[in-house]
């Protein structure tokens, strides 16, 4: 039992809470900055009951993992490359967020709005949706960072098949809302997730 609760997992785990802590409560703290409290629910915090689950999953085959194998938990190499991977999604997302303003909302819109104008400097330059970029880059790096094999598989499958399903459904409003602007902006930008154009 001492090896459970050792340097590895207290390092492991913590890096684990801090960068939810962190992610969560600033994508909170932002979307009050640009959208005021008012304007704001606990939605910001993005925690529903299937991400819930999926960390729950990915604890349960942390502890078992490192019950069972022990040394598997010990590649550092792994562990620091998934906390800088961490920090880059964390970076990207914070700087997508801050890009674009209040443009930039948790929910798609579905009904143009006069402050909703089409973000196509900085970041977004690179990518169409970097905010989601820096997620997927985020979520599974967080299990890299936890030396989880069938997590880091699970969450990179689970979260290009939301955003493969999201972002067509997004991008139908935006072309509504910016037309032919939209259409060349999508012609020369990819969309930041792998495989989805």
């Amino acid at each position: 039992m001492t090896e459970i609760f050792g340097y590895t997992t207290c390092r492991q785990l913590s890096q684990m809470f801090l960068a939810i802590i962190f992610f969560h409560g600033s994508e909170y703290i932002l979307a009050v900055a640009f959208h005021g409290k008012s304007n704001v629910t606990l939605k910001s915090l993005l925690i529903s009951k299937n991400y819930l689950l999926a960390m729950i999953l990915s604890l349960l085959e942390y502890f078992i993992e490192i019950s069972l194998f022990p040394a598997l938990k010990e590649y550092w190499w792994v562990t620091n490359l998934g906390l800088a991977l961490v920090l880059i999604g964390e970076l990207i997302r914070k700087i997508a967020i801050i890009t674009a303003g209040r443009a930039f909302t948790h929910v798609i819109k579905i009904y143009h709005e006069e402050h909703h104008k089409l973000i196509t400097h900085g970041v977004y330059s690179f990518v169409r949706h970097p905010g989601y970029t820096g997620f997927f880059i985020w979520s599974v790096s967080t299990q890299i960072m936890l030396c989880n094999p069938i997590s880091t598989i699970a969450f990179a499958v689970v979260v290009w098949s939301f955003f493969a399903d999201r972002i067509p459904y997004e991008e139908f409003f935006l072309r509504q809302f910016f037309g032919s602007q939209y259409e060349e902006y999508a012609q020369r930008t990819p969309s930041g997730i792998p495989f989805v154009k």
